[in-house]
């Protein structure tokens, strides 16, 4: 009994190890970090995947700033973001449930309450933001949904 204690205290802290939310290539389908579609020319479609727990609107600047880099690159100034999509994945990660219950199984009759409750280890559910945009070179339109590439890259480069 001493020995399973342990065993399962470093059960629990190998679940507790999830990915960070950093701004990097996605290494698999479900990795942390971003992926690009080019759609056609000056036009893509931008994916990043958030770590577990990542806020809303930290995975939508990673976004952003990915297309940022993307349009220049490509030698644009600018993009319009024509789409949005959020999508929220479960949080699959281990959980541990505690339980409490008690009985009165007598000889004629039995009573029994229960109570129980479990939470995850891995942090909270990932967020994957996907934005469709297309590019353009010159004066920036106007508009929300219009960035300036080299500003955002600043911007949000100095926050990430």
């Amino acid at each position: 009994m001493n020995r399973l204690i342990p065993l399962l205290a470093a059960v629990a802290l190998a679940g507790c190890a999830t990915a960070p939310t950093v701004y990097q290539p996605a290494t698999g389908p479900q990795a942390v970090g971003y992926v690009e579609q080019q759609i056609e020319p000056g036009r893509f479609r931008v994916t990043f995947q958030g770590g577990p727990g990542a806020p809303r609107q930290y995975v939508e600047d990673l976004a952003l700033l990915r297309a940022a880099d993307l349009a220049l690159a490509g030698g644009y100034d600018w993009f319009r973001v024509s789409d949005r999509y959020f999508q929220g994945r479960p949080d699959n990660a281990p959980r541990i449930g505690l339980g409490v219950g008690g009985g009165d199984y007598g000889y004629h009759s039995g009573v029994s309450v229960g109570v129980g409750t479990s939470f995850s280890l891995g942090g909270g559910p990932s967020l994957v933001a996907t934005l469709e945009v297309f590019m353009g070179r010159g004066e920036r339109p106007t508009g929300p949904d219009v960035y300036d590439a080299r500003g955002l890259r600043e911007t949000l480069g100095q926050r990430i």
